[in-house]
């Protein structure tokens, strides 16, 4: 019987999301792969440094023992076969049980997602996540220069989601954009008994319960909606969660107001949302990735 990654929770990540590679990356921006090749072979033996979704990572093979591998991350990296011998050499030296990769030299790796079936792609490429966004792959960009997770939580997966564009779909921020705020209100108000469509992350957050309801006494899971959203369309967001049977841990409903102290405090492995204002704002508190989907993102140059 062949190998198959059938029942697992597939995370694929770029190098550059693992590890920090930037001062590397620098190289390579000058157009000069095969300096920057050298440069990550001559740096072969010395590990590289954690990168902003480095935590989210080590905290989700946590959920692997001995009896049951439910968990697998797979890189999927621009980066050329020889520099992926370093992304290798510096998983095993943090002891990240990571066995596959593709490296692609440059071309766009993001087409491997679906012979992986993956559940979550992070790059540092906005093309690839829009690419893996619209193949319905659950995509964020990481934000390489985002504050890193807190280490206060070592036996806790913890994960902030945005709803409109995120969780949820775009219909409800549509109305926002076309007809201003109390049109919005009143819209969600009124359906608030009607369940909105699925977003582009709807399948990750099934999965992350899935896992957790595996569980392990080592690592749980907490999850969070971190939403711009106020009374009253808090009611349609919280049933629309209850009509999937999905339950999240917190949810804040901030009306506007900035959401990076709020996610300093909840401290998570990472957060998601469809806005770069929000990212910006969270990334100088928490590890960030923009997923850009949904109308504000329509019109966004690649």
């Amino acid at each position: 019987m062949g190998v198959s990654l059938d029942g697992k929770l597939v995370v694929a990540i770029s190098s550059r999301a693992l590890f920090d590679f930037e001062e590397e990356n620098q190289v390579f921006e000058q157009g000069d792969d095969r300096a920057y090749m050298n440069l990550q072979l001559d740096r072969l033996e010395t590990p590289a440094k954690p990168g902003v979704a480095f935590s989210l990572v080590q905290k989700l093979l946590a959920f692997n023992t001995s009896e049951a591998q439910r968990v697998e991350v797979v890189i999927l990296s621009r980066n050329d076969p020889v520099s992926g011998m370093r992304v290798f050499r510096s998983a095993q030296h943090y002891g990240l049980p990571i066995q596959r990769g593709s490296f692609t030299r440059g071309q766009s790796p993001w087409r491997y997602l679906r012979p992986l079936n993956a559940n979550l792609f992070l790059s540092t490429h906005l093309s690839d996540v829009r690419s893996a966004l619209d193949a319905g792959v659950p995509a964020a960009q990481v934000y390489p220069h985002s504050a890193h997770a807190s280490e206060a939580n070592p036996h806790e997966v913890r994960i902030a989601f945005d709803g409109d564009a995120v969780l949820f779909s775009d219909e409800a921020e549509r109305v926002f954009q076309a007809q201003g705020l109390d049109a919005f209100q009143q819209h969600e108000q009124t359906n608030a008994a009607h369940p909105l469509p699925a977003g582009p992350f709807k399948p990750l957050l099934a999965a992350l319960q899935v896992l957790q309801q595996a569980g392990t006494p080592h690592m749980r899971i907490r999850t969070a909606l971190v939403t711009a959203r106020s009374a009253p369309a808090h009611e349609r967001a919280i049933r629309t969660l209850m009509n999937w049977n999905i339950e999240v841990d917190e949810a804040m409903f901030l009306g506007g107001l900035e959401k990076g102290e709020f996610l300093r405090e909840f401290e998570p492995d990472f957060f998601f949302d469809d806005q770069t204002g929000h990212i910006e704002s969270a990334a100088r508190h928490v590890p960030a990735g923009h997923v850009a989907s949904g109308v504000r993102n329509s019109n966004t140059e690649v």
